[in-house]
């Protein structure tokens, strides 16, 4: 019997594993600032402000703010705002909400994104299957009503159901995320259910955990590959190489 013969439901990433960010962050925050009639931020100095500032509002409130009801775009303007000031940029109010306004509008359309060769004829391909397909992400709403079905991915066609930590208030690596989405899929069991994500801390080892199949993707040759494989983790080239494996595999995961 091969793996695919004993799966009913697959759940997968999006970042990293279904589409990549397009160009550079600067790109779109110089886009903003030229657009209000001021010069571009100095990228590496963007960069860093922006890691900075996401890390801090993540923390402070998790899952876009979830918890404390915190309007999307409240969060993602304080997130923005912060990012200038921590690269030494400050503006007077009316500018800045021209430049916010246009970066938002950027990162909730499907401009900064591009979907990998692979992913919709894979995802298409498990759905002829027979398979429930979930995608599980630590991403806000926009990423379900907007993004996805402005990359191709639409709900229906691509997949059967989303998990979205911007929607449940709970985000990866918590596995509590993962036991929402086998609840989602219709209450399939865990053992028949396979998750398929880039990251061992946030996708492989929670799915893991609550006694999912899981298998990592290395779309870009990350160093860390060498050690997940040791770990005993299944890790794969791109989706591609994922069809073939589940089709032809007959070892247990």
């Amino acid at each position: 019997m091969t793996l695919l013969a004993k799966l009913r439901c697959v759940t997968i990433d999006v970042t990293g594993t279904l589409m990549a960010y397009k160009g550079e962050l600067g790109d779109y925050y110089c886009m903003a600032a030229k657009a209000a009639g001021h010069p571009c931020p100095d990228y590496k100095r963007m960069h860093e402000g922006f890691k900075l500032a996401y890390k801090e509002m993540a923390r402070n409130y998790p899952c876009f703010g979830h918890a404390a009801k915190m309007p999307n775009i409240v969060w993602w303007k304080t997130c923005v705002r912060d990012s200038f000031v921590r690269a030494g940029y400050v503006y007077d109010e009316e500018t800045f909400e021209k430049i916010f306004r246009r970066i938002y509008a950027s990162f909730g359309s499907s401009a900064p994104y591009t979907v990998f060769p692979d992913s919709q004829p894979f995802l298409r391909w498990l759905r002829e299957q027979g398979l429930k397909v979930g995608i599980v992400s630590n991403a806000e709403y926009r990423y379900q009503d907007v993004i996805l079905p402005a990359l191709g991915l639409n709900e229906g066609s691509e997949w059967d159901f989303g998990v979205f930590s911007g929607l449940e208030g709970i985000e990866k690596p918590n596995p509590k995320i993962y036991e929402i989405a086998l609840e989602r899929a219709g209450n399939i069991p865990p053992e028949q259910t396979l998750h398929i994500g880039d990251s061992i801390r946030k996708d492989y080892e929670p799915a893991k955990s609550i006694g999912m199949h899981a298998l990592l993707l290395d779309r870009f040759k990350t160093p860390e590959a060498a050690e997940w494989r040791k770990t005993g983790a299944v890790v794969l080239p791109d989706l591609s190489a994922v069809q073939e494996w589940l089709s032809s595999a007959e070892s247990d995961f």
